[in-house]
């Protein structure tokens, strides 16, 4: 099995970077997904989260109202105590995936997608055999993302700059992926990158 951390700044493109290798035969785990489950009524992160920021997070049927969540911890400052609870059970969650995969099929190739895989004090980078970047220039990410979310650019600038700059990741990844051009340019990047990373299982 090789296990391969797919990362890149909001509205770089890594999902669609994923949805083309899930396409080759990539198994693809999404740290964002998996957060939202573990997030659900019923689970400790869950228990966890409203017992640190409060009711207030809650929408009238029980479960977490992500926009109030979300205000809480970045216009408070109060990001590192939400990720010191959800990172751990993800990251915990995701190898615990890839170990099931891997037994299912020893030639995997196991693609966990995350924007944090530098950022976060839980996880080593060595969980991971290779490491892929997406990146794009910063403007066009925050035009992505605003139009994909439909935040504000000041609330994408804010999220961004709690972000390692793309310049310094480069030179600690396997594979670039640049994603300022169209959706075949991309493509065409993925499928040579795919091509050394299938044989390398």
């Amino acid at each position: 099995m090789l296990r391969v951390g797919l990362t890149g700044g909001l509205g770089s493109g890594k999902s669609t970077a994923s949805r083309m290798l899930r396409a080759r035969g990539a198994y693809v785990l999404n740290a964002d997904e998996m957060g939202r489950q573990l997030m659900q009524p019923g689970e400790a992160v869950f228990d966890a989260i409203v017992a640190r920021f409060g009711a207030g997070v809650l929408q009238g049927d029980g479960r977490l109202d992500r926009t109030a969540l979300a205000r809480a911890a970045f216009e408070d400052g109060r990001v590192d105590e939400l990720n010191a609870i959800v990172h751990p059970a993800t990251i915990a969650r995701q190898a615990e995936l890839s170990a099931i995969i891997g037994e299912d099929d020893p030639n995997a190739v196991v693609v966990v997608e995350s924007a944090l895989i530098f950022e976060t004090k839980y996880g080593d980078l060595g969980r991971f055999d290779k490491l892929v970047l997406v990146t794009a220039p910063e403007e066009l990410k925050i035009a992505r993302f605003v139009a994909r979310t439909g935040l504000t650019e000041a609330e994408a600038r804010q999220r961004l700059a709690r972000m390692i700059p793309d310049e310094e990741k480069l030179g600690r990844v396997d594979f670039v992926l640049r994603n300022d051009g169209t959706v075949e340019e991309l493509e065409v990047q993925v499928e040579a990158m795919w091509a050394e990373l299938k044989p390398a299982v």
